[in-house]
């Protein structure tokens, strides 16, 4: 079963809760996990441009949705907080959700809001999205710009708690900055090659063998442009050219899966994804393709959740 690292619909579950809807994740997402075997994920609570003038609102907002969705998938999933509750899920036929942060502009300068994230059950998060915020520079921002004082002090908090550090969406600057002072593996959820691919989205060689160095692991992204600049190649087959490359590059226990599905979002027209790809209902495709191009059972179970899932045993404690 996938452990996908970076899931959006949390975000999906907040607009439609707002609109009336109920019942979220059954209506419009249960059966393409289940078709598409994932088993796990990290689903992340993630402030939208157009709300950054009011993010910590925007924060509690979701969080009351979900906590109305909880309400109609407690016979589906489990929200997990620590390794031992995967094997509860797994036990209980449940899909395992972590709750994740995709960037902290929501805290403004006040770090201890990470504290009372954890209280709430988030056990991963990455310091922004795009944007630049008091605790570091996303691939938009600055690149001059790397992680604050306050920035390093919310990692250290972060990581002393036993939460995951995730680094996609980082300028180079922050990304490096996160290295030198981290003290645990780090995570790239949904991040690419970007020597296949150039987008700032994805990581150098350098990059990804700092994140390996850490012992770390990177999750394929399946949105178009950060698989390849030419349409005609934004494809299955090229997504899996980014994981033999990162496996080739830096090893079979540093590469999982991170697909970044939102053909649900309001604005996509047409899907993001990849050709082959396009929800998340054809994700177990991707593991046939790795099959089919002679990757033995001990390494595609490795990219497929054992890489993902020692991260969270060795990291989240609580």
């Amino acid at each position: 079963m996938i452990f996908d690292a970076h899931s959006d619909i949390w975000t999906d579950v907040a607009v439609k809760t707002l609109k009336g809807e109920n019942n979220i994740i059954k209506k419009y997402h249960y059966d393409n996990l289940v078709k598409g075997k994932i088993g796990g994920s990290i689903f992340v609570i993630w402030t939208e441009p157009k709300n950054y003038h009011r993010a910590l609102e925007r924060v509690r907002e979701i969080q009351e949705c979900i906590k109305k969705e909880l309400e109609y998938i407690k016979d589906i999933i489990l929200i997990a907080k620590n390794y031992d509750d995967i094997i509860k899920a797994q036990k209980e036929n449940k899909i395992y959700i972590f709750i994740g942060f995709e960037g902290l502009i929501s805290i403004d300068d006040n770090i201890d809001l990470i504290d009372e994230y954890y209280e709430y059950g988030a056990r991963h998060a990455s310091l922004t999205w795009n944007e630049e915020n008091k605790l570091a520079s996303g691939v938009r921002g600055d690149p001059n710009k790397g992680l604050t004082d306050l920035g390093k002090k919310a990692l250290r908090k972060m990581q002393d708690k036993g939460m995951i550090v995730d680094v996609s969406h980082l300028n180079d600057k922050s990304f490096f900055d996160v290295i030198d002072i981290t003290s645990a593996p780090i995570i790239a959820s949904h991040s690419n090659s970007r020597v296949l691919c150039k987008s700032l989205r994805n990581l150098t060689d350098e990059q990804l063998k700092a994140i390996r160095d850490t012992k770390g692991v990177v999750g394929l992204n399946s949105y178009k442009g950060f698989i390849d600049e030419n349409k005609d190649k934004q494809t299955i087959e090229r997504a899996l050219d980014h994981i033999k490359y990162i496996a080739d590059k830096i090893g079979i226990d540093h590469i999982g899966l991170g697909f970044d599905y939102n053909e649900y979002f309001e604005d996509e027209i047409t899907p993001p994804s990849v050709k082959g790809l396009e929800n998340a209902s054809k994700s177990y495709d991707i593991i046939i393709k790795l099959k089919e191009a002679g990757f033995n059972n001990e390494e595609i179970e490795k990219i497929e959740y054992k890489n993902f899932n020692r991260i969270i045993k060795e990291i989240v404690k609580y």
